[in-house]
């Protein structure tokens, strides 16, 4: 069976569903996501989830850490960067406001891509992002070992945006709606995870819950 490894741009891949209006799919299940690009005779290996926090909102930043927890109980591996404040101010009006640059994702998916791929880690690869910034990254991966298949998938409606990574594949609503996560966590033995006050350690936040359906 063939090693397949899986590297998620966060943001990229948040941005994209964020523009489908539909929040209940933000809480999506990665493991399952990826096991659903899968050819019959691969195996799932390492999936990656590179992303960073947005600390000065707070309600943003609680349910971002929940998520976090929820995708490293499914045995995902976070890779997290950081936001670098910047001032900025209008030449015009002289309104003065701090802007937030996120840092460090692209550079560590590409490191990790090209890493793995020389240490033989993966037989394919699957990146899921629309940045062309990564495109050197899985050229320099595929020089250097020519064997190993790198595929690009890009987020949903991003497939012309990713024009430059030669994307195979775009993630489509209908994908993302089988691949949702639980409400709630639960240990090998069938219990509630819960923290020490009782109450559940890992639950979807409301926002994110599903839209009723009608019978």
């Amino acid at each position: 069976m063939k090693r397949v490894n899986v590297y998620i741009d966060g943001f990229n891949l948040y941005h994209a569903i964020d523009e489908l209006k539909a929040p209940h799919l933000k809480w999506l299940d990665l493991t399952a996501l990826s096991r659903s690009l899968l050819r019959k005779d691969e195996n799932l290996g390492t999936v990656y989830y590179f992303s960073a926090f947005a600390t000065w909102l707070p309600a943003a930043y609680a349910r971002h850490r929940v998520y976090v927890a929820a995708l490293k109980h499914q045995g995902v591996e976070a890779v997290m960067g950081h936001f670098k404040s910047k001032p900025r101010s209008c030449s015009v009006c002289g309104a003065k406001w701090t802007a937030h640059e996120e840092k460090e994702t692209d550079v560590h998916i590409a490191v990790r891509l090209v890493a793995d791929a020389l240490r033989d880690e993966f037989d394919r690869a699957i990146v899921i992002s629309a940045d062309s910034d990564l495109a050197p990254s899985i050229r320099i991966a595929k020089q250097y070992k020519p064997s190993k298949e790198i595929m690009v998938v890009a987020p949903p409606k991003r497939f012309a945006s990713a024009r430059d990574l030669a994307p195979r594949l775009e993630l489509t609503k209908g994908r993302l709606e089988k691949c949702l996560l639980p409400t709630a966590f639960f240990d090998t033995q069938g219990n509630l995870l819960l923290d020490d006050k009782g109450k559940p350690l890992i639950e979807r936040p409301v926002t994110y819950t599903p839209p009723a359906t009608t019978p």
